[in-house]
Order: C-alpha cells, then sequence, then structure tokens
C-alpha cells in the first residue's frame, strides 16, 4: 500500500512565557492511504500538534511531513477536520452548515450539486428531515453527525478527528462510532483520529499509534487485527480486550516517561 501520509523526523518546540516547551521529538510514522489511523498518549505529548503539522496550519521546526508525495508546506483544501466542538455557525441551517466547504472549495459548483452531495451525506448519517433545522435544535450527537458530513463533503483525501466524541455520554459515543465506520465503507477515505478512548481508537482504528509523554515520539505500533465490518460487540471478544491491555500498558509506560498522572 502507497503511504498518503509520512511524517520524518518532526521536533517542534513553542515559545511560550516561561520558555521553550518541546511538545515533539524526531516523531515518524508513516499512513497508508485508505488506512484508519488512531493516536493516543499522554495529555500534553502533542497530538494535537500532529494534527496541525498534517493539516499544514504550522510548520516543524525540524523534519518533514509528507501529504501525497509533497511536502505539506501551507494549509491543504483537501484536509477535512472535525473537533470534540462541532463549530456549527448557528446562523445557518444544517444543510446550510454542511455544504459551506464547498462553496469555499468549489466555488463554481452549481447549488443543486451542492445540495444534493449534502443531502446524500445527511441520509447515511440518519439526519434527514433536520436538514433546515438550526444547530441549536438538535441534539449533541446530532450536531457531531452533521458535522462528521461538513468534514467529508467536499470529499478530503484525509480526514482529521481530533477528539470527536469526547464530549458525548458514552451511548450516544458508541452509536456515533459505527456511524463512522458505516461512513467510511461508503465514502473510503484517510483518516487521523486523535483521541483518549482505547476503546475507541481499537474500535475504529487499523492502526494505532502510542505516543511517548513529553516531547512525544512514536512509542508503539499496534496493528487491529478484527473483522472489517465490525459492530460494537467486537470490542468484548478476547482479540480486542487483548488489544486492549497492551494499549494500557503502553500509555502506563509513556505516563512515566514524563511523570504524569492521566
Amino acid at each position: 500500500m502507497t503511504n498518503l501520509i509520512e511524517i520524518k523526523g518532526v521536533t517542534h518546540t513553542y515559545r511560550t512565557a516561561s520558555g521553550p516547551l518541546q511538545v515533539l521529538d524526531n516523531l515518524n510514522l508513516s499512513i497508508p492511504e485508505g488506512e484508519f489511523a488512531a493516536v493516543v498518549g499522554p495529555s500534553g505529548c502533542g497530538k494535537s500538534t500532529l494534527t496541525r503539522l498534517i493539516a499544514g496550519l504550522m510548520k516543524p521546526d525540524q523534519g518533514e511531513v509528507w501529504l501525497h508525495e509533497e511536502i505539506v508546506k501551507s494549509p491543504r483544501k483537501t484536509v477535512g477536520m472535525a473537533f470534540q466542538n462541532p463549530v456549527l455557525l448557528e446562523w445557518r441551517t444544517i444543510l446550510e452548515n454542511v455544504i459551506l466547504p464547498l462553496e469555499i472549495v468549489a466555488p463554481l459548483m452549481p447549488r443543486h450539486n451542492r445540495v444534493a452531495r449534502a443531502m446524500e451525506l445527511l441520509e447515511m448519517v440518519g439526519l434527514i428531515g433536520f436538514e433546515n433545522k438550526r444547530p441549536s435544535e438538535l441534539s449533541g450527537g446530532m450536531r457531531q453527525r452533521a458535522s462528521l458530513c461538513r468534514a467529508i463533503v467536499h470529499k478530503p483525501e484525509v480526514l482529521i478527528m481530533d477528539e470527536p466524541f469526547g464530549a458525548l455520554d458514552a451511548f450516544t459515543r458508541e452509536d456515533l462510532w459505527q456511524t463512522m465506520r458505516d461512513l467510511r465503507a461508503k465514502e473510503p477515505f484517510t483518516c487521523v483520529l486523535i483521541t483518549h478512548d482505547l476503546r475507541e481508537s481499537v474500535f475504529l482504528g487499523d492502526q494505532v499509534f502510542v505516543m511517548s509523554g513529553r516531547p512525544g515520539t512514536t512509542q508503539y505500533v499496534l496493528d487491529v487485527n478484527l473483522p472489517a465490518d465490525r459492530t460494537i460487540d467486537v470490542l468484548y471478544t478476547p482479540e480486542a480486550t487483548d488489544m486492549l491491555h497492551l494499549l494500557r500498558d503502553q500509555i502506563r509506560i509513556a505516563q512515566g516517561r514524563n511523570g504524569e498522572a492521566h
């Protein structure tokens, strides 16, 4: 498989009022095209910094970020992003929120094509009938579904998800995990998921990258050998349980590196 994303020897330090704060140290990782990569690690190990580097929102102090065999030097229109806060625009309907990226990256696309594309995704995530509602009229889970649609409406080459389900209750979160897998089956894309939830990483991921404590580097890579058409019940199998125990042990090692209790 061809690697879509290549992180090569990336080091990054923030300049703060109290002095330099190094968050990444010679980070290397490769993500093949079409793969779902989950990234876990202690708080402060540089996970969110990694997403900004891949999206081209910032540049590393050292090393290179490659996307489709090109060095990332500026923001990429072909990267979609979803966050813990759906950040939907309250003055726009759900439909108008979802088509917003198309207005930016494909301004010449006829409106009826934009609407058709958005409605296709809204149907996939069970939001048909809510397209003319405002964000405040929807539950948290429904807003996050709309946010996912907006993130992939322009068919990005990479979807970056930074703790997108972290603020939701357990049942809604698991429901959205299944929605995410269903979306990938119909809308293939390469995904980088930042999460603190090890169950989430195993259920959604093809690979799980464990980052060390700050400054973050690649500590361990787990290949998730579970069925592609998995349902939530797979998390209760011995195979998944073994993976979760292994990941938890790796997180404990990572926490010991920087002394965090997390």
